[in-house]
């Protein structure tokens, strides 16, 4: 929270820079979640463990990240602003990546 409050100016005042990183990063999610569950899948596992892998492999150590940025470059700099704007997309695609799985669970139960 503190992080994010130090850099929302800069997500306001940058907005191209901020939907690159964006953009990139949720490719970044949905092509590591979907290669996952193709793996997954070609490999017979079972749906619990699909997930599981699948949400492994796309979620990331975004804190860590924060920490490190912080320590190595400083708290005002551009890989600190890249660092905060992970959190703030990778929550709601992985939502919607849950919504997705779960939709395929309840189909594949019919």
């Amino acid at each position: 929270i503190i992080m994010c409050s130090y850099k929302a100016n800069e997500v306001f005042h940058l907005p191209l820079e901020a939907l690159k990183i964006v953009f990139v990063l949720t490719l970044y999610f949905i092509f590591m979640f979907f290669l996952t569950w193709f793996i997954s899948k070609k490999n017979h596992l079972s749906y619990p463990k699909t997930c599981s892998l699948c949400f492994s492999a796309s979620g990331n150590n975004f804190e860590l990240a924060i920490i490190i940025c912080i320590a190595t470059f400083g708290l005002h700099s551009e890989q600190a602003f890249a660092s905060i704007i992970g959190p703030l997309v990778e929550v709601p695609v992985l939502i919607l990546l849950v919504k997705w799985a779960l939709g395929k669970s309840l189909n594949s139960k019919k």
